[in-house]
Parts: C-alpha cells; structure tokens; sequence
C-alpha cells in the first residue's frame, strides 16, 4: 500500500497476505494474493480513483499528459508531480506487449480494460491480454469515461460505482464510504444552485483543432460517460442532441465555425487546454475565436462564455473540483461547495 494509506497493524498485515476474489465486467472474477503496493492504471479516471483511496501514484499511465494532477493542488495536503515519482506514458507511437510484459515485473496490478486496448488498435489479440496476466500482473477496469464505442459491449459503470470497485481491490472500503458520504452531501449543494430547466444553458462540448486556434472541432455528446458526470449533474442542455452531428468517439466527426453557427450554443465548452490557467486559455483560444471572422459571430464569443471544458478523465476528487468550476462558470456560483480540509483528511486516512 501507500504510504498515505498509512502503516498496517498485525491484523491488517495478516488481512494483506490473505487471499481475496473481486468481480467486476468486464475482467470476470480476479484474483488477489494480497492488496496491491504498485500499480499501473489507465489514464486519470481510475489513476484518480486510486489517489482518493490513499495510494501511491500508479507507476504508469497511458498518457501522463491526462492524468491532471493540477487540480490536487486544491486539497491542502494532497500534491502529485508526475516528473518527481517517476511516472511513465505507456503510449507512445502505440503501446506493445513488450512493453506491459516488462512492467509487470513492477507492478502488482493494471487498473486498465483489456477490451480498451484491443478496440483502440490493431496489433493486440486476446492472447496477448492472457499471456502478460500470465506473468502474474491481472488486469482490472472497465472503460467508463465515454459510451461511444462500438466494441463496448458489457455493462457500463458510473464514476462511484467503478470506485467502490478499486476500493475493494485495495480494500480501502471505508475511505470509498467516507467519499461517497461527501459526494451524496455535494450532490445536495448541487440540486440547490440547479435553476429550472428553461433557464439552463446549452452547451456544446468540443476538442479543438489545433489547440490554441481552433478552426475545427471534434464534438462530444453528453453520455452517461463519466467525462460528462459534472455538466449530467449540473442539468446543462447538450446542444448536439436535436441535430445531426455524431458523437467523436463514434464517428471521428468534425464540425467548424459555419455549422456551430447555426447551432449558436449559449457555451462553448473546449477540451484539451486543461493545462492553462483560465487567463492563458482567455489570451488563446478565446483571444484567437474573438478575432475569428466567423467564430465572432457565435452567441458565446460576444458573451464571453467560452470555457475550458474539462478532461476526458477525471477520478472522484478531480470530479469534485471540476463540478464546482463549472457552476461557477455556467451559473455563476461563487461559493465553495465541498469541504476541500475534508477530502484531505479522507485521502490521509483521517475518517
């Protein structure tokens, strides 16, 4: 375990070295000999599951760039810098059995989808996936940040479903309790600042091409996906929904300034500037659809409602801090609506 999970007693070493069965779709039943130390997760939606229960960073993700451990620095006493721990990006040009096969002699445990991996390439076959479980490393996760794959055909999870999943896995239940406490509490702030459904907003949810003066976008309809939870939860329209643009994920659709115009969302959400603070993501993007001919035009250009529009990933503590940014920046919600000492103390073990 991690070191912020704090130090076993005699009986929680005796509990460690105990074997142990978790179940979950899409892995099946799989088996544990004791609680995982090291791991290597997907990208921040289950790496972030692991952060809120207590333990170390994962040695590797797919991409380090989207695992935003910035939004931790909101949590007095929570802090990761992915250069200092050593962290790995498992996908390069591709990822390659190779390459897991080696890390499983690393780690205990990949909290990542198999079915993730063989739907995003060509190269890997299910007996890859049986040969590196082989080597003693299991696979454990389901792909829950979007609903829009084809290959995905087995149960979805919500964001708290998924967690209390890995908290058994690092039998660290009581933490998952503690946090769903709080998010049941948050849940209630939310439904208070939540105005009627006439008077909400419609968002269009995008990925900028190229980043910082976009003249093209992939577009995202909100799913049940967790990428989505804090705009479901905050009751925002999709403004996608009632036209004939496809999903990114399905399709790998692009859309640009002439048909947003005719959409005319009141907000224009822009992933893949999670990076930036809120005034570098106004001095480029915003500054560059501004002097945009076509993009000056839209509704939310004139009324300064152009938004980073958070990541594709996000675990539960990331979920929070994003939820209350984007009250903030769709009804204008000022107050803070977690206990942020409160999160800390769970992550510390304090319950």
């Amino acid at each position: 375990m991690g070191a912020m999970a704090g130090c076993l007693d005699s009986l929680g070493q005796t509990e460690q070295e105990s074997e142990y069965t978790v179940s979950m779709p899409p892995v099946g039943d799989v088996e544990f000999s004791g609680v995982p130390e090291t791991w290597a997760a997907n990208n921040g939606t289950w790496a972030g599951m692991g952060v809120a229960l207590g333990q170390d960073p994962p040695e590797a993700v797919y991409l380090t760039e989207r695992f935003h451990t910035q939004h931790y620095e909101e949590i007095p006493g929570l802090s990761i810098d992915k250069e200092d721990v050593g962290m790995d990006s498992l996908w390069g040009d591709e990822l390659t059995t190779e390459e897991f096969l080696e890390l499983s002699e690393d780690v205990d445990v990949f909290i990542m989808d198999p079915n993730f991996i063989r739907g995003r390439t060509d190269n890997w076959t299910e007996d890859d996936i049986e040969t590196i479980e082989n080597t003693g490393t299991p696979f454990f996760g389901n792909s829950i940040f979007s609903r829009g794959y084809e290959w995905h055909d087995y149960d979805y999870l919500t964001l708290y479903e998924a967690f209390e999943y890995l908290s058994q896995v690092f039998q660290e239940e009581d933490r998952y309790e503690a946090f769903e406490t709080l998010h049941d509490e948050f849940q209630n702030e939310l439904d208070d600042i939540v105005p009627p459904e006439d008077e909400r907003p419609s968002v269009a949810i995008m990925w900028p091409q190229p980043a910082e003066e976009p003249e093209t976008f992939s577009p995202y309809l909100i799913d049940e996906g967790t990428s989505f939870k804090q705009w479901r939860d905050l009751g925002v329209e999709d403004a996608f929904a009632t036209t004939d643009v496809e999903d990114f994920h399905a399709g790998r659709t692009e859309v640009d300034y002439e048909l947003l115009l005719e959409i005319d969302p009141d907000v224009l959400l822009i992933r893949g500037n999670e990076q930036k603070s809120a005034d570098e993501f106004a001095d480029t993007v915003v500054s560059h659809m501004e002097n945009h001919n076509v993009a000056s035009e839209l509704t939310a250009v004139q009324n300064g409602d152009v938004y980073r529009g958070g990541p594709l990933h996000q675990g539960p503590i990331v979920n929070l801090v994003l939820t209350e940014r984007a009250a903030r920046q769709v009804y204008g919600v000022d107050e803070e609506l977690f206990d942020r000492d409160r999160v800390g103390d769970i992550v510390a073990g304090d319950l």
